[in-house]
């Protein structure tokens, strides 16, 4: 599994677990609800910025969002 996929794999079951529309996460973090969604698809990597800004939206921290996309690509590894 790619990082990219890895993370939107991670960030929407955040936003999911915590009742968000990828609009009002978008709105949340200032950023667009399209570019949510494709890092939700793993289309592409989100900058230290972005990560931030999702993270803080989600009443999170930017290193436990990181370690959470860590630990989904260890899970992936181990699986293969």
């Amino acid at each position: 599994m790619e990082p990219a996929v890895a993370f939107g794999k991670v960030l929407r079951q955040l936003r999911q677990e915590a009742g968000l529309t990828q609009e009002e996460l978008g709105f949340e973090a200032d950023l667009r609800r399209t570019y949510v969604s494709i890092l939700e698809l793993g289309q592409q990597q989100p900058s230290l910025t972005t990560i931030l800004k999702l993270a803080a939206a989600l009443d999170s921290s930017g290193s436990t969002l990181i370690g959470m996309v860590e630990s989904e690509l260890v899970a992936t590894k181990r699986k293969r």
